[in-house]
């Protein structure tokens, strides 16, 4: 077994013992709750609001779009708190271009385009507010083939969707992938850097839905006839530090500290990410 193999199955393990350890954790605080006699009232306060920014610039065309929303209190409901009325500029060089609010929270500029080896500036003013970040678009990595394959795992069945390409030698490259079955992306982040890979021939199985609920049907598995779709994004190391962060918070990496937010790239104390980056994608039906 190979170091990227090792690293993946440390993975899947890590997160199967995530959900155990979770798991003892409610049990034991279940039986200590029940064995005390006096309440213990707890006042949860209230967070300060932030602003969220998801900003993305793509090498084709109508791939750059700003999204801005607010944080809400823990109470409250999950649903997005959009902001309306900011202003939106990337700029490259001399060339500034100001989005336009198409949806309220969201601000576009469907004919600009990304080129690789170029670095983006944004800028996002909300009212005397001003957040900025950069982001450099890496070169394209081609992916050479998508292919299914059947793994055991835990005693379970999967269909993993499989992506080769070769990672270029002597230059650090980050990758994201994007998974789509039946034309809906699933909410798994899939993100890794060429650590333990550069210059090396790449075999990278995603491991979608693996010991997830499958109650609930948005961790339904893949299964023959599923029409899958996966785009690999290369990023740079900013942004894959933003999804690596994001994705350890949500499986739970550490298990004895308090969840903390992901590590951002953008500058001004707002959350979320901006990212110059190259797409590409192939399809397959399963068999």
């Amino acid at each position: 077994m190979n170091d990227r193999s090792n690293f993946i199955a440390y993975t899947v393990f890590k997160k199967y013992w995530n959900r155990l350890f979770s798991i003892i954790c409610l049990t034991v605080g279940v039986l200590l709750s029940s064995s005390c006699e006096k309440e213990i009232d707890i006042e949860l306060k209230g967070a300060d609001q932030r602003y969220v920014i998801e900003g993305v610039i793509t090498d084709q065309e109508g791939g750059c779009k700003v999204l801005i929303s607010k944080t809400k209190d823990f109470n409250d409901d999950n649903s997005r708190v959009t902001v309306t009325g900011a202003q939106v500029f990337i700029s490259e060089g001399a060339e500034t271009h100001e989005l336009q609010e198409t949806e309220v929270g969201t601000y576009t500029a469907p004919t600009l385009r990304g080129l690789e080896g170029h670095t983006y500036n944004l800028r996002v003013q909300i009212g005397t507010e001003i957040f900025t970040s950069s982001s450099t678009m890496p070169a394209l990595v081609k992916m050479d083939s998508l292919y299914i394959v059947d793994d055991l795992i835990f005693g379970d069945n999967y269909k993993l969707p499989t992506i080769d390409f070769q990672d270029p030698a002597n230059v650090v490259n980050s990758y994201r992938f994007l998974l789509y079955v039946n034309g809906v992306k699933k909410k798994q982040i899939f993100v890794i850097n060429d650590e333990l890979s550069n210059g090396k021939a790449n075999s990278i199985r995603l491991y979608a839905d693996v010991g997830e609920d499958e109650d609930n049907p948005e961790n339904r598995r893949i299964r023959s006839g599923d029409l899958v779709r996966v785009e690999m994004l290369g990023i740079d190391q900013a942004v894959y530090k933003y999804f690596f962060s994001l994705d350890n918070s949500a499986t739970g990496e550490n298990q004895s500290a308090t969840p903390s937010n992901p590590v951002s790239n953008i500058q001004g104390n707002a959350l979320g990410y901006f990212s110059a980056h190259n797409i590409q994608s192939k399809e397959i039906s399963v068999p």
